[in-house]
């Protein structure tokens, strides 16, 4: 991948590329790039991992409030995840709903949107037991194949956080974007003065102002995709499960830096332009940009709320199971510690938040979540 990239640079017309060029060339080049490999990523064994590898208790829940939202809320029985991973979250979703709810799930439509052929394979693999149930379709638009307007919910973990962004800085009262080159065969960054009208325009509509040495990642893939999406998207909820901050805390001395960054081998690494391909890439997304471009897609913003007090709105600890049960290897076990692993102070899920949006459907949400007179404070 690095050789690969290297000319990618050296072919290009001032010897440079974007941070975006390159995010997109080390993620998602049909045969290098980091996603699209036949590599591990998840998990022990991987780069990261993710809630719904943790416990499939993460996909129980949800399944029980998409039930809600169909069987109260007048939600057609459509289920669309975006970038699913190896499967997991999908597959106890699955067991859940069939189990819960016979009925709806025998007319459940669940669409797994995956862009990595190997993803998509070992998703077939793993959910073969509810083959009759799925559609797998590589890109969003593709859903039109199958709908020509799509009513439904949509879910996504840890999606906009991979999506390829360019870096600007202002230095110096000037806004400068930053740019990956070559010296002595090495990438490093280079910066010119902004000049991009697109991350102009972002940064106008969005009314974001920076501070001297202030690094920002501009979202442009992001505002797009939540634009597309609005076009296909005619009726239902959106679930946005990942980590990022609001403008407010983007201001923050301690955001001065930006946040992207890499994970390789559970370990954060700070040079986005090591290991080429070999690590996963990722930054912090902008809650207010995607409540603000969802509404331009006419989408209504329900909540944005930490993922540990979803969790526990939603009931997480009616799944902790009492037992007298000394193995520590058990299923009893080993779903309590995971309910305690996503509950915990300091544990992973202080670090994500959810935002819920929704189009075109009236859902009393709080007689969807337990804490009725607390979710929607």
């Amino acid at each position: 991948m690095k050789n690969f990239i290297h000319k990618a640079i050296k072919r290009s017309e001032k010897r440079k590329i974007s941070y975006s060029e390159y995010m997109d060339l080390a993620l998602y080049h049909p045969r290098f790039g980091y996603y699209m490999r036949k590599k591990e990523k998840i998990g022990r064994f991987g780069d990261f991992i993710t809630s719904s590898n943790i416990s499939d208790v993460f996909g129980k829940l949800f399944a029980k409030i998409f039930i809600q939202l169909v069987e109260t809320g007048n939600i057609s029985p459509v289920i669309c995840e975006i970038g699913g991973g190896n499967g997991r979250f999908a597959q106890a979703v699955l067991q859940e709903w069939q189990k819960c709810s016979p009925d709806t799930y025998n007319r459940l439509t669940y669409i797994m949107i995956e862009t990595s052929p190997y993803h998509r394979t070992m998703q077939k693999e793993l959910l073969h037991p509810f083959s009759e149930r799925m559609i797998w379709c590589e890109r969003i638009e593709q859903c039109y194949q199958h709908f020509s307007k799509f009513a439904g919910i949509v879910f996504s973990n840890e999606l906009f956080d991979a999506f390829p962004v360019h870096v600007i800085q202002k230095k110096e009262n000037g806004l400068y974007e930053i740019f990956i080159t070559l010296n002595d065969g090495q990438l490093v960054e280079m910066m010119e003065p902004l000049e991009n009208e697109e991350i102009i325009a972002y940064l106008q509509e969005r009314n974001i102002t920076l501070v001297n040495g202030q690094r920002f990642e501009v979202p442009l893939m992001m505002k797009q995709f939540m634009l597309e999406m609005g076009s296909l998207l005619q009726k239902g909820i959106i679930f946005t499960v990942d980590y990022g901050y609001t403008d407010e805390e983007w201001q923050l001395p301690a955001r001065r830096e930006g946040s992207l960054r890499g994970y390789y081998q559970h370990q954060l690494i700070t040079n986005p332009l090591a290991f080429p391909g070999e690590m996963d890439l990722t930054t912090h997304i902008q809650w207010d940009a995607l409540r603000m471009y969802g509404e331009q897609a006419g989408w209504k913003f329900v909540k944005l709320i930490r993922q540990d007090e979803f969790l526990l709105e939603a009931g997480m600890l009616e799944y902790l199971m009492e037992h007298d049960d000394p193995n520590p290897f058990s299923e009893q076990s080993r779903q309590n510690r995971a309910i305690r692993t996503l509950l915990m102070d300091g544990g992973i899920s202080t670090a994500f938040q959810v935002m819920i949006q929704q189009k075109n459907v009236s859902v009393n949400w709080n007689n969807i979540f337990k804490g009725k007179d607390r979710f929607l404070r």
